[in-house]
């Protein structure tokens, strides 16, 4: 299946017209090798014959032979090297792009971290600050890279993906076009060596590449491009409605995170999908008790914590401390004073007298939730929604 037509890069010039920031657009796809960096280089192309000023910022050719016959004679600039434990790395050149300051910029292999010493730690951040220039930025990625589906891709796949790409980011684009063939097709391509080198055709083939985990990814991407088609139909039929004027968003999410980290990053994946979903701005409250005192904690637990708390703020929730003796009542008050429509928790490990008397926070918090959606999320299992 072909997830792009000749109309989209006439429909990206159209949003292109008039911004005053920059414009995103993100080729996103199931896996390697399904062609995104090549259509990326055909857009260029295509872009350049218009008359358009465009550059290509990085791309990553990994050898492919058919990949790199379609740069031909694009503009590239020059990639910084940058001298690192005896080795040089090379890597985009923010500040000569946007000293170069073109139309578009077409950058690949968007989850990269960069090396020590970039003014960035990843290379999203670097298209963020071209967007803020004004430069017009054509990227790509593939779904598993997606941070709220990290836990997601490791379930299915068996692989830690450890290069994440926040959902906030794609949500910001202006246009996402999924990049989209066969699992065979695929498969086929790997075995040729037109993704790996032949050394490790065999193992991709028996381990990330299985068409069951190929399908299933292919499947996410697929759900990714029509929840984005879907949220752009959404706010277009909006302002029509409103004149052009944007109305507020009426759902909203809170997520209770517990000092305790055992499962807490999976929770707040999905609560960033139900936020996404249910369109809806999200809150993460973590409430430290007396007892749970950042002075009592473990640093581990601690440390952990506050990865969360980052976690969540890179997945686009808005984070809350409070501190109060009663977690139940702090929440509950929280939520009604801040309009919350729906609440997120995990299920707590308690002993099963304390579950049975039904003194756990979640079944505490349930009973006193009378006036909220409560979404109940076991750690490694789907939510269960009342």
């Amino acid at each position: 299946m072909n997830g792009d037509d000749g109309r989209d890069p006439a429909a990206f010039l159209d949003l292109v017209a008039g911004a005053q920031k920059g414009r995103l657009k993100v080729y996103l796809g199931g896996a390697a090798g399904v062609g995104k960096t090549y259509r990326m280089l055909e857009e260029a192309h295509r872009l350049r014959a218009q008359g358009r000023d465009v550059v290509l910022a990085f791309v990553e050719t990994h050898g492919r032979r058919e990949t790199a016959e379609r740069i031909r004679d694009l503009e590239q600039v020059p990639l910084r090297e940058i001298p690192y434990r005896g080795v040089t790395l090379r890597e985009m050149d923010l500040d000569a792009i946007l000293a170069r300051q073109p139309e578009f910029a077409i950058v690949d292999e968007l989850p990269h971290t960069n090396a020590p010493g970039s003014r960035h730690n990843k290379r999203y951040q670097d298209v963020e600050e071209l967007i803020a220039a004004g430069i017009n930025v054509i990227t790509a990625f593939n779904v598993q890279h997606l941070e709220s589906l990290n836990q997601v891709v490791r379930r299915m796949t068996g692989v830690e993906v450890r290069e994440t790409v926040p959902d906030t980011f794609l949500h910001r684009a202006d246009q996402v076009v999924m990049v989209d063939i066969t699992v065979e097709e695929l498969r086929q391509r790997l075995r040729e060596g037109k993704i790996y080198p032949p050394e490790r055709v065999e193992a991709a083939l028996k381990n990330f590449f299985r068409p069951a985990n190929l399908a299933a990814l292919r499947e996410l991407a697929l759900r990714e491009v029509a929840r984005d088609q879907g949220r752009l139909r959404e706010e277009a039929e909006q302002l029509k409605r409103e004149g052009g004027r944007r109305t507020l968003v009426s759902e909203r999410l809170m997520v209770c995170l517990s000092a305790n980290p055992d499962g807490s990053d999976e929770l707040l994946r999905k609560a960033a999908r139900s936020a996404a979903r249910l369109n809806a701005n999200w809150f993460a409250v973590h409430v430290e008790t007396p007892d749970e005192s950042v002075q009592k904690i473990s640093t581990a637990d601690f440390r952990a914590l506050l990865d969360n708390i980052n976690l969540a703020a890179d997945l686009g929730a808005e984070t809350v401390w409070l501190k109060a003796d009663n977690v139940v009542k702090a929440l509950i008050n929280y939520a009604t004073e801040n309009r919350i429509t729906h609440i997120v928790i995990g299920r707590t490990r308690e002993s099963w007298w304390t579950r049975l008397l039904g003194r756990s926070v979640s079944n505490r918090l349930i009973a006193a939730a009378k006036d909220f959606d409560i979404e109940l999320v076991s750690h490694g299992e789907p939510g269960e929604s009342r």
